[in-house]
């Protein structure tokens, strides 16, 4: 599309011309995913940029991502959540916690959660999301990739329920 800008005077007396220019194609709008009030919304555009996210997920197919996560993470989180909610705190930002660049910690982690498993779901199912034009990833490389990605979701949640994170296996 088209973009007419108007003349500029002073261009035009100096003798430079002006046409119509090729204005940026504007992002699709992508707007919040409501969460329950407790837990904040999920900002698909910040999401997209934080995880890198390219455009060859559509918006549609992030959100649903993001759907499916703040649901997983809501399950991992909803007794903690009820008694948070029982002590009077009627937000996730609420919750007294440290700030960490700006923000509470529990809402980072919680951003960290839903990131983790959002971009784990799509890498599963959209492989290739994160190769490069050139293909410089192979979809080998990506195998390990969805289950490190949940690891840090889990990391994040057991964090928030002040949790360690040892894992013991017997053999």
């Amino acid at each position: 599309m088209s973009t007419f800008i108007p003349a500029d005077p002073a261009a035009l007396a100096a003798g430079i011309e002006q046409a119509d220019v090729e204005a940026p194609a504007a992002p699709p709008a992508e707007p919040p995913v409501t969460n329950d009030g407790f837990f904040p919304d999920i900002d698909p555009v910040t999401l997209r940029e934080a995880y890198r996210i390219r455009d060859a997920v559509t918006p549609a197919r992030l959100r649903e991502a993001i759907i499916t996560s703040i649901i997983t993470a809501g399950d991992d989180l909803a007794a903690w959540a009820a008694s948070q909610k029982a002590a009077g705190y009627a937000t996730l930002g609420e919750v007294p916690s440290p700030q960490v660049g700006g923000k509470s910690r529990l809402v980072a982690l919680y951003g960290t959660a839903i990131g983790s498993y959002t971009r784990a779901q799509l890498v599963e199912r959209q492989a290739d999301m994160d190769l490069t034009g050139q293909g410089q990833r192979q979809v080998s490389d990506l195998a390990d990739t969805p289950a490190e990605l949940r690891r840090d979701a889990v990391y994040a949640i057991r964090a928030m329920l002040g949790v360690g994170r040892q894992t013991i296996e017997l053999l």
